[in-house]
């Protein structure tokens, strides 16, 4: 049975099929490395009714792109509409704890950034779950609409309560050196990514996902060279909406699913789908981009 969803994208998808010149495979990638430590036990704290597995984990180009120019046929085509429960604040918990019910109890369980939540929500920082915690962890959860609300000091959690202490002033820090042009600053430590000119934002912050331990996202500076915005991966015949390569195969482009979801890409720096079209829109060929840091558990 093919879904809604499934129906809206057909005509898209065949229509650039028809538009889309043909590319040579590419040999297949090295087996993954195992997830960060930390993480590797915990699935969607809600069950998922994901109708393709590329909604929940789009894989990266590995390789670079044959790079061409895009005909004015194939650029009048949008990327199709994320599914949408897409970018629902799901957390990330151990699998005994996946809620059943619309009620779920608080849990017992200490997450993996259980300091870092009770630093940030001003609570004693002893890195274990105690019910008061679990309260305070909960309401905060509740409050921005992260699900299960049950406590547990997650990914999700951890990234949401990032995002808003960077709001403000993401460049508090002054990792990412304004310059007089425009310039994609990526946070790998935060996984957070905004652009500046000078000392003014064009965009962001917003929450990225970047490359697990095996796939880095390089480091350093780099340049946007090749802006693709129906490009599909050659390894795996999936798409990669809004896709903005900047080294080698890695890119900035859209996944069709949870932007904070473990482990990380496998290279290239993802986004939800509004956030990669307004990033198409804010960059042009030829904008720098600047990555430091290390994601957490790589």
């Amino acid at each position: 049975m093919i879904t809604k969803t499934a129906q809206r994208g057909l005509p898209v998808l065949l229509a650039l099929a028809a538009a889309l010149p043909a590319v040579p495979a590419s040999a297949d990638p090295a087996p993954p490395r195992p997830a960060a430590p930390g993480t590797a036990a915990l699935v969607p704290g809600i069950p998922s009714a994901s109708p393709h597995p590329w909604q929940l984990d789009t894989p990266d180009q590995a390789l670079p792109p044959h790079v061409y120019t895009p005909s004015a046929a194939e650029d009048a085509i949008e990327p199709m509409d994320a599914p949408a429960a897409a970018d629902d604040l799901v957390e990330y918990v151990p699998r005994g704890e996946v809620a059943t019910k619309a009620a779920p109890a608080c849990t017992r369980s200490t997450g993996p950034y259980q300091r870092q939540v009770e630093r940030w929500l001003k609570r004693p920082v002893d890195g274990k779950q105690s019910a008061a915690d679990c309260r305070a962890v909960r309401a905060f959860q509740r409050k921005e609409g992260i699900r299960p609300a049950t406590g547990f000091a997650g990914p999700v959690t951890w990234a949401r309560m990032r995002l808003i202490s960077a709001r403000k002033n993401p460049n508090a820090a002054k990792k990412c050196p304004p310059r007089a042009y425009r310039l994609a600053c990526v946070d790998l430590t935060r996984q957070l990514m905004w652009v500046q000119k000078g000392k003014k934002r064009l965009l962001g912050p917003v929450p990225i996902r970047t490359g697990r331990a095996g796939y880095p996202t390089r480091t350093g500076w780099h340049k946007v060279y090749w802006k693709h915005k129906n490009h599909w991966s050659s390894l795996y015949d999936t798409p990669m909406p809004y896709s903005q390569f900047f080294n080698g195969g890695q890119a900035f482009h859209a996944i069709y699913g949870n932007v904070y979801s473990p482990p990380g890409s496998r290279g290239c720096v993802n986004l939800r789908l509004a956030d990669a079209r307004l990033l198409w829109k804010t960059l042009d060929k030829g904008d720098r981009v600047y990555v430091w840091g290390r994601k957490p558990g790589t």
